[in-house]
This record gives structure tokens, sequence and C-alpha cells, in this order.
């Protein structure tokens, strides 16, 4: 996966066993300097978002739960999509008494299973009254294959499908409270990806968990594309972006499987990367930055408006993915 990062980020990341080597031999005003330039850029915005409401799928934790507690500082509702009800309502207490903003709840959701994002849609309906932002956060990353039960394929079926499928069964909602957001968290993974429309569940040849996720990012990127222009003039805008490399759970998979990539996350390079709060900071930028309207279907990196990679601008493809995606989901208006 690193070596399709850009040229920046591999002087930012590829380096790490470098600047490893170097640490105890660095001043604290050049670490200071060393984790300015690592965190990357920063909302500034204070916009508030009193009467506002915010969804956020996969709130429990890293960039999903900093992007929560922000989004209760300005005021929102926050409804915390999440598939263990557990460790969400942990993350809503901590939230809700850190911030003071006692409209922070919590709503089942799990993204590998098309009937729960259906219900948690109709449920969402039937009790509230408006969506402002819609932030499809949650993912899964270089894990095992393994099949949903609808039988798709993990990683498209929980970073892309279920979150095609939530975006599509809440858009008149979206619609009616417009001004509104849809924020898809992509990747740069996407660099390099290619959506496998004749083998999308990778049964035809054997099964590669990066080529995988690469495969499911370069969706989010695409999906967040269509979806601007086919809500072009109504008031719903959409935006993609690459949240950085981040300290998080997202991980987990990689460990056993890439013990290279796990002994460059290991202390101190663990410190080198982006903590899960300024790995918020470009969904946050997306949600509430002013003046964005016009940005509608971008993709954007470290709180700026990044130009994606060749495979990421294909119309073709995104109009393609949308109706194959609607398809596999069981939308009716399959268009």
């Amino acid at each position: 996966m690193w070596k399709e990062l850009k040229k920046n980020q591999l002087v930012k990341y590829g380096a790490v066993t470098t600047v490893t080597t170097i640490m105890p031999f660095v001043s604290k005003p050049g670490y200071v300097l060393l984790r300015k330039w690592i965190a990357g850029g920063i909302c500034r915005s204070r916009a508030k978002l009193h009467g506002r409401t915010v969804v956020i799928t996969g709130a429990n934790t890293g960039i999903g739960k900093e992007t929560a507690w922000d989004m209760a500082m300005r005021g929102a509702r926050v409804i915390m999509a999440c598939r263990d009800l557990t460790r969400g309502e942990a993350a809503a207490a901590e939230i809700r008494s850190s911030t003071g903003n006692t409209n922070v709840v919590v709503q089942q959701l799990d993204l590998a299973s098309l009937g729960s994002v259906r219900q948690f849609a109709q449920e969402f309906i039937a009790t509230e009254t408006r969506l402002d932002i819609l932030i499809n956060n949650a993912g899964i990353m270089l894990c095992p294959k393994s099949l949903t039960v609808e039988g798709f394929e993990s990683q498209f079926a929980v970073n892309h499908l279920g979150h095609f499928l939530l975006t599509n069964l809440l858009l008149d909602m979206l619609k009616a409270s417009t001004p509104s957001r849809v924020i898809n968290v992509s990747s740069i993974a996407h660099q390099g990806g290619k959506i496998h429309f004749e083998d999308l569940n990778f049964d035809k040849k054997g099964y590669n968990s990066v080529i995988a996720y690469k495969q499911s990012k370069l969706a989010n990127l695409l999906f967040s594309r269509e979806l601007a222009r086919r809500t072009k003039g109504t008031g719903v805008t959409s935006y993609s972006l690459h949240p950085g490399v981040i300290r998080t759970e997202l991980w987990r998979h990689s460990q056993s499987k890439y013990p290279t990539l796990s002994a460059m996350l290991s202390a101190p390079a663990w410190l080198l990367m982006k903590t899960p709060r300024e790995g918020a900071q470009t969904t946050i930028y997306c949600a509430v930055n002013e003046g964005l309207e016009e940005k509608s279907g971008c993709y954007f990196s470290d709180c700026q408006v990044k130009e994606p990679a060749p495979e990421g601008r294909d119309d073709l493809a995104a109009l393609r993915l949308w109706g194959v995606s609607a398809g596999l989901v069981g939308l009716i208006k399959n268009n």
C-alpha cells in the first residue's frame, strides 16, 4: 500500500525508519515542528450547528469519535451510528460529559448487513425531523477475506455498499433539510485502485486484501462524485476525502499479515502518524466549512481540495458503479 502513496506522503511516511533512528537526537522545538508537519491541515471554521442533526457512522472510535465530539461541541444533535452498542454508549457518555451536549445519541448500525442499514434508516426517518450532515466514516481495512450475510466481500460491503444504501435511503430527508452535506471518508489508497466489475468478490482470482481495500476506497470516491452530479441544484452536496495515515484500530488486521508494516507502526514510529483528532480535521472541514457548495464532488486532503488519481476521475466508472451498486442493494430506483 505504501508504494502507491503520493510523493509528499512518501516523504512523510516512507521515511519513518530514518526519522525513528534520529528521534532521540531531535530537539523539542524540532519535534514540535515535525509533529505540526505530520498533522497537516486544521479546520479553523467556528461554525455552530445548533438545530442541526448529524449522523456519523463508526462514531465510537478513531476519527469517527473525534468527529462526533467536534459536532457535539458545535451544538449539533449527533446520531452515532455504531455496530457495537456497548462501545457506542460508552463513547457517547464520554462526549456528553466533555462537551456538555446531552443531545448525543447512539443507534445501532451494522454496515455489513443491508437489513441493519434499512432498519436504521427506517427508524431514523420515523423519529427524526431533519438530517443536515451525513458522515459516512465507518470502515474496515486489510482484513482477511470474508463474505457478508448477503454474500458480498466484506471490505466492499462495509466501506461502500452499506454507505451507498444508507445515503440513498436518507436522501429525501437530506433534500428536505437543505443545505445539507454528505461526506465520504475515502483514502489516498484509491490511487492505483480498480473496480473489478466482473469479479467484485474476487471469486475468480486470488484474494488480496490490499487490492480489495483499494477497490472499496475508490468506490467511496466515485460514489461521492456521482452523488454530487445527481444532486446538483438540490441543495445537497457531496465530498470525499483522505484523512491521512492515522493511529486507529483500522491497522489491527495488518499486524500479523504485514509484519514489516507492523514494525513501522511500533513506537516511536507510531508517534509520527496523525492522531485521531488530527485525522478527523478534513472530515470536519468538509462538514462545516463555509463556501464549499461549489466544490461538491471534489476530493479533499489536509483541509484542501486535491486532485484524485485518474481512476478517481472516471465518470463513466462512477456511473456504472452506481447502477451496479443499486442493483446489488436492491434499490427500486436503479438509475
